[in-house]
């Protein structure tokens, strides 16, 4: 059942300009819209194997991110009534009033059709229609569908993030093969441990608003072993693509590095939360972006070694 709020404050004076504009800014989720573009230019520089076009990098960050801000603006919109009630977005644009569900509708309409037609000129069709397809997939699959029916939620619509990868390989190619597959499903398990933990430091957000995260549904312990296993299930997964795209050493030695680390990491909040201690779930989080920057910054650099 959705929640029932009073419509957002009436502004008593015209927003300015630069004001407007950091509201349009906020609605595409700015550090969301960068974790994605990361995995982007990385599998370009790998499908290319060496560094690829640069205005085809530029095209494609672009198109990218156009499309990422569209799905967000889309998810704020259609998440409004309980954005309004949660602490963590209670200051989103659309709660506020600085910009109205009207005007929030039209922009993620405007971006999404943008970015379909930028793709699809300046890289091709099969890249436009993938970013077509993850915000049809972010907005409809998640938003609409599971997040407020399912502790699953995460788990499959996480895939709408793991999109860019391919998006950023057949930009290059024009088509698709196992490498960029291996590194869409790197994504795919990587999202609920690093969600999760978000999930168990706003655990009262989420009840209140009936959103079953798993962090709501289960206790901390259950969880945190839940991200223990995805934790193994990514870096297990990040470690085919040493066979599959014959990476180096330097994409191997990342891997291990950073994915031991982040593993040892979950097992850390998983006994923390077992002796009934204190948690930083939050720690596991930033943690989690960390690996994940490390292992594609290893997926950039790699091709470009001479051994």
């Amino acid at each position: 059942m959705g929640i029932t709020v009073e419509s957002p404050v009436e502004r008593p004076e015209r927003t300015g300009l630069r004001r407007k504009a950091l509201a349009y800014v906020a609605l595409t989720k700015p550090r969301v819209m960068e974790l994605l573009l990361v995995t982007t230019i990385p599998v370009m520089i790998l499908a290319a194997d060496g560094l690829p076009n640069l205005w085809l990098v530029i095209a494609t960050v672009v198109g990218g991110a156009l499309s990422a801000g569209s799905a967000a603006a889309f998810n704020m919109y259609i998440d409004r009534d309980i954005d309004a009630v949660m602490k963590r977005t209670k200051n989103r644009p659309l709660v506020t009033g600085e910009v109205t569900p009207r005007e929030g509708l039209v922009f993620a309409w405007i971006l999404g059709v943008v970015s379909t037609v930028w793709l699809a000129l300046t890289t091709n069709l099969l890249a436009a229609g993938l970013s077509v397809a993850a915000i049809l997939f972010y907005v409809f699959v998640y938003t609409l569908w599971l997040k407020r029916r399912t502790a699953q939620n995460i788990i499959w619509g996480g895939i709408a993030g793991c999109f860019p990868v391919l998006i950023g390989w057949s930009a290059v190619t024009d088509g698709l093969s196992w490498a960029p597959f291996i590194l869409f499903a790197v994504v795919f398990l990587w999202t609920p441990p690093h969600y999760w933990p978000l999930s168990m430091k706003y655990r009262d957000d989420y009840k209140q608003v009936g959103v079953p995260m798993l962090g709501v549904v289960r206790g901390r312990a259950a969880v945190g072993l839940q991200v223990i296993l995805y934790a193994w299930a990514t870096v297990v997964c990040s470690l085919l693509l040493v066979p599959v795209a014959h990476m180096g050493v330097v994409y191997t030695i990342g891997a291990l590095a950073a994915g031991g680390w982040f593993v040892y990491e979950t097992h850390r909040l998983y006994h923390l939360a077992i002796r009934h201690e204190d948690v930083s779930p939050m720690r596991v989080f930033h943690g989690s972006i960390t690996y994940l920057s490390i292992l594609f910054l290893a997926v950039a650099i790699d091709p470009l070694m001479p051994f």
